[in-house]
């Protein structure tokens, strides 16, 4: 469904990309891992055209994205930190965007309105609202229009414990539709029930891809985040060096 072939992209002297290869797949759930500055952001981005990569070729749907923008009606994007006009509020927020892409109101999923208890809140000013309302806001446009594909950043950042679980959730929901899901996230603990595939990056290079199973078995954790700290400590359950776990085939 999206098929990535040897993109690399470099600001000034940094290369936050590294001849990244990779193809994900409907039904899928990416948990996209590895540390700040590993180039997980602009990987994103490049995916959503927000960036244009040095060299090498992104496909949607087998067709190569190439500046187009008309394959991003089918991508629903969350984005860490969500961005609006101070004085919109949120029902004219939500009320544009339904304009703007003039879909069926029965084509519409309102769920995450509904159970984040956002329409009693729809004359307030986004300006007005805390981090974790706006987060809130960001998660249910994301999944607003039914899109087949989801790409959630750092979806639970900000959200008390009871919307992070509606948040999970309602992405097990998703995944159980076949969508193609790709998430990033520094809070381990949330991926492990979601999670079919890994992706780690680190300085700009993919260092595996693998599936989460195979990940488990590799390393004999059940533990996503246990998983990965073994992986980068270069331990295998004995306590030996793995980095031929790292190139192992799915």
């Amino acid at each position: 469904m999206i098929r990535i072939e040897h993109i690399n992209k470099r600001f000034k002297k940094l290369k936050a990309l590294n001849d990244i290869s990779v193809s994900f797949e409907k039904g899928q759930v990416i948990s996209l891992i590895g540390p700040n500055g590993s180039g997980k952001t602009t990987l994103i981005k490049s995916i959503l055209g927000m960036a244009k990569p040095d060299s090498g070729k992104i496909y949607f749907n087998n067709e190569c994205i190439n500046g187009g923008f008309n394959y991003r009606n089918e991508i629903g994007y969350m984005p860490q930190i969500g961005r609006y006009p101070d004085n919109m509020k949120i029902g004219q927020l939500f009320s544009m965007l339904k304009n703007i892409r003039n879909t069926m109101e029965e084509n519409i999923d309102n769920e995450l309105i509904r159970e984040f208890d956002l329409c009693p809140m729809f004359e307030k000013p986004m300006r007005t609202l805390s981090g974790g309302t706006r987060q809130k806001v960001s998660a249910a446009i994301a999944f607003l229009f039914n899109p087949p594909v989801l790409i959630l950043d750092e979806p639970t950042a900000g959200l008390d414990p009871l919307s992070s679980e509606i948040l999970k959730e309602k992405i097990i929901k998703e995944k159980q539709k076949g969508k193609l899901i790709l998430i990033t996230s520094h809070i381990l603990s949330d991926l492990d029930e979601l999670t079919t595939h890994v992706m780690y990056l680190q300085d700009g290079k993919m260092q595996f891809f693998k599936n989460i199973e195979t990940l488990r078995e590799d390393t004999g954790e059940i533990k996503l985040g246990k998983a990965i700290a073994r992986i980068m400590k270069g331990e295998d359950p004995t306590g030996n060096f793995i980095s031929e776990v790292l190139n192992k085939k799915i």
